[in-house]
């Protein structure tokens, strides 16, 4: 435990800025784990959305000193080409067999 007045108000600096720290890591989690959601749903307008809220909480990550900046340029090239490759094959069309009605499907 510190027994300086200094190093008592380095503790509790260290208290305030760990929890700062903390709350925007866990904002930056939690939006790139929305988004990566959004694309594996398919849904190009719900990931383009999120992508944008993505690369503002990522870029604010960078200000307050949570992420590197080469390390958010990175998440945020490696996300737009899922996005891009989601965007280009478009919605998965949905097909349905043309039969006589009586399906043979094992049990």
């Amino acid at each position: 435990m510190a027994n300086h007045v200094s190093a008592l108000k380095r503790a509790r600096q260290t208290e305030t800025k760990t929890a700062a720290n903390r709350s925007n890591r866990s904002r930056v989690r939690s939006s790139l784990r929305d988004l990566r959601e959004a694309l594996a749903k398919g849904d190009v307008k719900a990931a383009n959305e999120q992508f944008r809220a993505t690369v503002s909480t990522l870029d604010k990550s960078v200000q307050k000193g949570v992420l590197h900046g080469n390390t958010v340029s990175r998440y945020k090239s490696r996300l737009n080409a899922r996005l891009k490759t989601l965007t280009l094959a478009g919605p998965a069309p949905v097909t349905e067999k043309k039969g006589r009605g009586k399906s043979k499907a094992k049990a």
